[in-house]
């Protein structure tokens, strides 16, 4: 089942409501601070000052780093 943005945020908040209560939750709340701007345009603005060679090579990088860390799971 999909969930809407809306659906998500509701069901999240009763969720903290209830292991929280009220005044938990309202604590939460002001302790957390939502993006602000348009991430995806600004992503697309970054990614195009991006070479594609850059782009290979960040790729690759991130393609080592998550074989690191898979190797390192299996080894614990």
């Amino acid at each position: 089942m999909q969930l809407t943005g809306e659906e998500i945020r509701v069901r999240g908040l009763a969720a903290l409501r209830r292991e929280l209560g009220r005044a938990g939750l309202a604590r939460f709340l002001q302790h957390f601070k939502a993006g602000n701007g348009d991430y995806t345009q600004a992503r697309r603005g970054h990614l195009a000052t991006l070479t594609m060679r850059e782009l290979r090579e960040r790729a690759e990088r991130s393609k080592r780093k998550r074989a690191r860390r898979t190797t390192r799971k299996k080894a614990s």
